[in-house]
């Protein structure tokens, strides 16, 4: 297996519909860099939101997520209450092949705000607009800027293809259209 740069990026969005929309380079004036890199792709937040409220108390329990625990926003930026979470989208939908899977990591600009981005592999075959966890891990609130970077995937080639892709397993995040709350 081994991880891919920017040519093979290019390839695979533009050939295979990989990421779309793609951006082919960087964009970095004035925003958080988002769009192709050295090694990988810069994704972006979309300007949904859903962000994490106690309001009533409930338990999170990711077998039984009261959807009441979340209030849905829309706009150009996000804050994110002290200590608490998001759920966002991305800009970008994407389509994996069935010899790849990615890694999707934080970018350094807003992890140093004290904000993590957790993001599951997308595995072979997986499509879908990409589910984001945003984690603000400071004692106050923190702003997310829609339409700008918000974490880099990497993707790494496989030598050979998997046996049972996300497609073949019927992976109930498949082609994912919105934020989708967790569900068994």
């Amino acid at each position: 297996m081994s991880i891919k740069p920017d040519h093979w990026i290019r390839k695979m969005a533009q050939e295979h519909g990989m990421i779309d929309p793609f951006v082919d380079g960087q964009v970095r004036n004035g925003v958080i860099s988002y769009g192709v890199s050295s090694y990988g792709y810069d994704i972006r937040v979309a300007d949904e939101f859903k962000i994490f409220t106690n309001v009533f108390s409930a338990i999170v329990d990711p077998k039984a997520f009261d959807p009441r625990s979340m209030v849905d926003f829309r706009g150009d930026i996000c804050v994110i209450p002290p200590n608490s979470f998001v759920l966002a989208k991305t800009v970008e939908y994407f389509r994996i092949p069935r010899n790849v899977l990615t890694i999707c990591v934080g970018k350094s600009t807003y992890a140093r705000c004290g904000l993590i981005v957790n993001v599951t592999p997308f595995e072979p075959e997986w499509e879908g607009f990409v589910t984001l966890e945003i984690s603000n891990t400071t004692p106050l609130p923190a702003r997310i800027y829609a339409n700008e970077g918000i974490a880099q995937v990497l993707f790494f080639e496989a030598d050979e293809v998997c046996d049972i892709s996300y497609a073949d397993k019927k992976g109930k995040y498949q082609h994912q259209q919105t934020i989708e709350l967790p569900r068994l």
